[in-house]
């Protein structure tokens, strides 16, 4: 079975070692480990019986909750099968343009989307290293091009800030902000320019519900643009793309607020708790991160540091070399509960100290 782009496939990681995927602690997909809701699994469960029917094809209660959540008409907000759904009609849009700039290292699936439309694709290497973290838009002729970015960054966890993003609404033709990661942080600290949306029709956020709510298997994102965008891409689109568990666990999740508050308490110490532990050993450099992950640069091969880590102690770590910038020198590693913390922890000890 060919090793996997995305993180978090356990069956491929299982077959390595020849175990249950079960008995794989999994570092390598960045879900939060608190999930998924009682909530959601509750309204899951009192929504089996309508399993019989098809789904409400315009999402109307969970664009009203969303609509609640953001402050923005329901029109302006279309939800999706995960986030990657709403990224494929997001990369059709900015095919249309003569010219998309990407910045790298990149996800790949934007890689996908791109090609998968013909775009015309320019990179610039993002200096993600440097403090502060910002864009090198020098050069750069955005009026009939399109940008597409994240923020918070995959894979390095740095965050842009409002004022930094801000400039590329007048700057280009159509600018696509991927904020998958972004509830991971506090409402306060978040640097998202949903409000901006109104404002600006060229500007379209990208949204995922399965990676703070733990519910990837659901798949569920969403979309907010102006109306013009959206009505589009249903026209793209296959019909009934949410099914009514995962529109049912939505509603429920976006809702429970002692969940959130819980997550966003447990994100900064285990997070904390991660960096200071990786920073101990000699052969491994983890960065700071926004996010519930960190990059992490290391003396040896993360290809062989993976697989030492799953064979000797059932952990999955996610190797960067889908992001050909990094290459085999970095690794990414979710953030876990503390106790799960302690035992990646230990395993690498097991590998740098013996």
């Amino acid at each position: 079975m060919k090793q996997p782009i995305h993180g978090g496939n356990l069956h491929w990681a299982a077959r390595q070692i020849g175990c249950h995927p079960s008995l794989i602690l999994d570092f390598s997909a960045s879900i939060n480990p608190l999930g998924p809701p009682d909530t959601a699994i509750a309204a899951i469960q009192e929504q089996l019986t309508a399993l019989t029917h098809y789904p409400d094809p315009d999402y109307t209660q969970l664009r009203l909750i969303l609509a609640q959540e953001h402050q923005i008409p329901p029109d302006w907000i279309l939800p999706g099968n995960g986030a990657a759904e709403l990224l494929t009609w997001a990369g059709r849009e900015l095919s249309q343009q003569d010219l998309t700039y990407l910045f790298v290292p990149a996800f790949s699936d934007y890689w996908r989307t791109l090609k998968a439309f013909g775009a015309k694709v320019e990179t610039r290497l993002l200096n993600w290293q440097n403090e502060p973290f910002c864009l090198n838009l020098e050069g750069v002729d955005g009026k009939n091009a399109g940008i597409l970015l994240n923020n918070p960054h995959n894979p390095t966890g740095k965050l842009l800030s409002c004022d930094q993003l801000l400039p590329l609404l007048d700057q280009f033709n159509l600018v696509v902000i991927d904020e998958a990661f972004m509830d991971f942080l506090p409402p306060n600290e978040q640097q998202s320019l949903i409000n901006k949306v109104l404002d600006y029709p060229n500007l379209i956020i990208l949204r995922s519900l399965t990676k703070f709510y733990s519910i990837p298997g659901l798949r569920l994102g969403y979309a907010i643009a102006n109306p013009s965008h959206l009505q589009q891409w249903q026209q793209w689109r296959d019909p009934w793309s949410v099914n009514v568990l995962a529109v049912a666990a939505g509603i429920a999740a976006l809702q429970d607020r002692a969940f959130q508050e819980k997550t966003w308490q447990w994100l900064i110490e285990a997070r904390q708790q991660l960096w200071v532990g990786l920073a101990t050993f000699s052969q491994l450099y983890p960065f700071s991160s926004s996010a519930n992950f960190l990059l992490v640069e290391t003396q040896q091969s993360s290809s062989q540091l993976q697989t030492l880590l799953l064979k000797q102690s059932h952990i999955l770590i996610r190797d960067c070399l889908s992001f050909p910038e990094l290459g085999d020198r970095y690794f990414r590693v979710a953030v876990r509960t503390q106790q799960e913390n302690q035992q990646l922890l230990e395993g690498l000890t097991m590998i740098f100290c013996n």
